[in-house]
Order: structure tokens, then C-alpha cells, then sequence
């Protein structure tokens, strides 16, 4: 199960593992983390900008609740989530 810290309010972190340059853009429960698979490679932030917009998809939410608090230049990243 998926791993989930909850903040004050309405907030939350989730810690994903990012699989850039996948064939397509998905979300997998793996263990206590989110594996987040994006076809964006790791240039220019453009696997963190597909990151956000996977996961607002995911949870159902707008992209501008999503932030990276977290591993901005690394495959394992801390996101924080608002409701």
C-alpha cells in the first residue's frame, strides 16, 4: 500500500519513483510508492512537468495542486499534494 503523509489541512506526500522515456504516461502502485512512468525524457524538466500533469490525472485534481518538494533532479521524488 501506498505510503501517504498527511499534513495539515488538506495536504498531503506521496514518494513516486519516476520512469522517464516509458512508452506511455501511467501511474502504478508498487510497494509503499507510486511508480510514475511519463514519455518525456529528463531534459529541461520537461519528465517533471509530465510528472505533475500524470498525477493531477491520477488523483483527479488541477496540475497547480501539485507541487515537487523533493528529488527535482532525481528519479525519486517527494510530491506534495492539495486538495
Amino acid at each position: 500500500m501506498v505510503e501517504l503523509t498527511l499534513l495539515e489541512g488538506s495536504e498531503m506526500r506521496v514518494s513516486i519513483l519516476v520512469i522517464p522515456n516509458a512508452r506511455k504516461n501511467e501511474v502504478v502502485e508498487e510497494g509503499d510508492h507510486l511508480k510514475v512512468y511519463v514519455t518525456a525524457p529528463p531534459v529541461h524538466g520537461r519528465a517533471n512537468e509530465a510528472v505533475i500533469e500524470v498525477l493531477a490525472e491520477f488523483f483527479g485534481i488541477k496540475k497547480n495542486k501539485i507541487r515537487i518538494i523533493r528529488g527535482e533532479r532525481s528519479r525519486e521524488k517527494v510530491v506534495e499534494i492539495q486538495k
